[in-house]
Formats: C-alpha cells, sequence, structure tokens
C-alpha cells in the first residue's frame, strides 16, 4: 500500500463507497480497489473488532469473510473458556477468533483453505503482535488427519450453501462437524464448535453426544452464537450457559444442567402481579421455559406465553423487567379506550392471534415511545393486552 493510498483510505473512511469508486476510478495516484477493500472492512469492523479497526496497518478480506466473523465481544467470551499449550482453529476465516483465544495459548495453528485469507491472517498476525500464530493454507478435512494430539480444537464450520444460501443444519454446514466429531475427539482434549444462533440444539446435541457444555451468547439481547464444548464424556448433565452482553456493560449470566429444565414444574397464573418479566434472547434460545420461572420465583402467564409475573422483583433477573401499569381487555371498548389514551406504544405479541403488525393497524397506534404493550394468552386462554414500563435494574438498587 502506498502512501497516497493509505491517505485517501484516512481521509475517505466514512465516505459511500459507490460514489467513491466512480470518482476516483480513474485516479492512477491510488490503488482504488485495494482502498474501496479497506474503507469498506473499515466501516463493518469499527464497532464489530475495535482491536483490529485501531490498527492501521489491519488488512481486510472480502465482504462475505467479515460478515461471518466474530465480534469482539463474542471473541473475547470464547476466549476465557479455554486455555493450554496447544490450539488449532481449523477454520481461520478473518482471524479474530483465533486472535483473541491465541492470547491463552503457546503455540496456536490457524488453518484455512482461502490463500488469499491466508496471505491476510499472516500479515495482520504480525502486525497485531501474534507472533506465535502459524499459518497453514490447507482444507480441513485434509489437514485434521495430519496433526498431532492437541489441547483445543476451535472450528467454525461456514453456514451458507454454494449459492449463497444460509443453512442451519450440521450435516448442511461446510465442514460437517457431526462427520468428523469422532476424528475430532481423537486429535484434541477438548472440541470447541461455533454454530449458528438458528441452530436447534436439541438436533446438534443428539448428532454431537459428546457435548459437555452450551454456551449461548447475545449481545444487546440478539442472539449471536451458540457454542458448544465436546470432550470424550457423554454424560447427560450437560451444562448450559446463557449469556447477555448488554448496552450498560451489565452481563446477563443463566446456568443449569439440561437435567433440571426436563425435571421443574412450571407455576402457571392467570393473574398479573405488580411486575412483567421477559427472558433475554439467550435463555429464549435455551429452551428453560420452566426453570427460569422457578428460579426466579415468578409465575407464568401460559405454557406458550414466555412472559413470567410477580409481585417481588429479582432485579437480577437474566431479561427485560417491566413495571405493569394496566391491563386491557379484549372489547371493543377496551381496545378504543387504550388507543385514545395510548396514541404511541411498543407492541409485542406473544402466543397471541393477531401479530404486531396486525394488532398495530388494529388498534391505530404509532411506534416508540416508553410505554410497552404485551399481547398475550394467559393460563385460562383469556387474551390480554398488558401495558408496562421498563425498569432499569441499575437505577433501582441506587
Amino acid at each position: 500500500m502506498n502512501q497516497k493510498t493509505r491517505q485517501f483510505i484516512s481521509e475517505h473512511e466514512t465516505e459511500d463507497i459507490f460514489n467513491l469508486t466512480l470518482q476516483h476510478q480513474n485516479n492512477a495516484e491510488i490503488d482504488i480497489n485495494l482502498a474501496i477493500r479497506q474503507i469498506t472492512g473499515k466501516q463493518k469492523i469499527k464497532n464489530k473488532v475495535p482491536l483490529f479497526y485501531y490498527n492501521d496497518d489491519v488488512l481486510y478480506p472480502a465482504q462475505l469473510s467479515l460478515e461471518q466473523s466474530s465480534s469482539e465481544t463474542t471473541a473475547q467470551y470464547k476466549a476465557t473458556l479455554c486455555q493450554g499449550n496447544t490450539l488449532i482453529d481449523l477454520t481461520g476465516g478473518f482471524g479474530v477468533d483465533c486472535s483473541f483465544m491465541s492470547e491463552n495459548f503457546k503455540k496456536v495453528i490457524y488453518v484455512e483453505r482461502q490463500n488469499t485469507l491466508c496471505e491476510l491472517a499472516t500479515h495482520n498476525f504480525k502486525v497485531l503482535g501474534k507472533n506465535h500464530i502459524q499459518v497453514v493454507n490447507a482444507q480441513t478435512e485434509k489437514y485434521l488427519p495430519t496433526i498431532k494430539h492437541v489441547d483445543w480444537i476451535y472450528i467454525d464450520p461456514a453456514r451458507r450453501s454454494s449459492s449463497g444460501k444460509k443453512v442451519v443444519l450440521l450435516s448442511d454446514c461446510e465442514p460437517d462437524v457431526s462427520a468428523l466429531a469422532s476424528v475430532l475427539l481423537s486429535k484434541a482434549d477438548k472440541i470447541m464448535i461455533k454454530l449458528s444462533p438458528m441452530m436447534d440444539i436439541t438436533s446438534a446435541i443428539k448428532e454431537l453426544p459428546n457435548t459437555s457444555e452450551i454456551h449461548i451468547i447475545s449481545v444487546e439481547n440478539e442472539c449471536k452464537e451458540v457454542v458448544l464444548i465436546l470432550n470424550q464424556s457423554t454424560l447427560n448433565h450437560k451444562k448450559t450457559r446463557t449469556v447477555n452482553f448488554t448496552k450498560n456493560n451489565n452481563t446477563q449470566v443463566f446456568e443449569y444442567n439440561l437435567t433440571e429444565e426436563t425435571n421443574t414444574n412450571t407455576s402457571l397464573t392467570s393473574t398479573i402481579g405488580n411486575y412483567l418479566f421477559e427472558p433475554n434472547a439467550s435463555v429464549m434460545k435455551s429452551g428453560a421455559f420452566k426453570l427460569i420461572g422457578a428460579k426466579f420465583g415468578l409465575n407464568k402467564l401460559h405454557t406458550n406465553t414466555h412472559l413470567y409475573t410477580s409481585d417481588k422483583l429479582p432485579l437480577e433477573f437474566p431479561g427485560r423487567i417491566f413495571k405493569v401499569q394496566h391491563c386491557w381487555g379484549s372489547s371493543k371498548k377496551e381496545l378504543k379506550e387504550l388507543t385514545e389514551q395510548k396514541p404511541k406504544a411498543n407492541i409485542s405479541c406473544r402466543n397471541y392471534p393477531l401479530s404486531v403488525e396486525e394488532l398495530r393497524k388494529k388498534l391505530k397506534i404509532k411506534d416508540g415511545g416508553d410505554t410497552y404493550l404485551f399481547a398475550c394468552t394467559l393460563a385460562n386462554d383469556e387474551k390480554l393486552i398488558i401495558e408496562c414500563t421498563k425498569l432499569d435494574p441499575k437505577a433501582n438498587l441506587q
């Protein structure tokens, strides 16, 4: 990269890529293709991986590799789960996960089948000071039989088909980790597998019976990753850990064993208490719908309505907490009064016959404001709209 190109990137970092390409495609002083790729990369990575963004010497790959790479938040979390002498990352990609996990190992091997990504990784690991990472250009299935036994293997199978469509089944991912599981376990003490947030966890652990830990990671209440850890054990008491990193740097954690959810009874109610509780995205993905209520002494509104209520206020609840203001029935009179009193509100539908769009159209209520309306079904099958205001647990602790 010449100095003119570097300066161009710095000066136009926040501008529209399409316009830049049109305006400067004939500029002989700069490498416009490299500049556009760098600017695109910086725009995408700024909030996702600050460590890479703030190093001006980091080079960026094609768009797809950036989209599939982990964020700094999720990569740092995965790094807390593993340590030892040697780690092999069998699906290196842009190298975000490998870079962060490498901090806990003496030797790291990054394996990637695309030569271009290997060249970028070699450069980036050097400028990031990750000199103990060895880069290997090879296909996972061909390289795996050649390795000696190591402490950890990390694998993040590609979750897109040849046509570019997203896939969620293990067998549709590349490589197919369910087919490679026995070989992987013969090569390492522990295996860490990153899966799609859309993955059916029950199905995945049936295909991977050596799963000992399940980690479900959300950032700002959006489920980002499902991570499985495998070892030689096939215990039924599989540890499940849900994590949600919130905007205010608060980390919501909920841990349990799979057998606990199966053996827990649900307390259902048709009476709304002072507070309404909505589990975060990781808890919802985990399916711990009975256990989350039991652990915090909450009553569930319906078997299929994943909302909870109580007159007590457990501030450590892993999700959103609301103060109940009013409950509205389904009569025309009540719905008309609701519209008149609340012309603007945030609407959610949980186990309710109408979608959010349909209900909003029926009520003629605009989106936004400080009022939250939860349209739901109660244990006695009554349809109800619960009017709430959101609570800030931290503010309540003060």
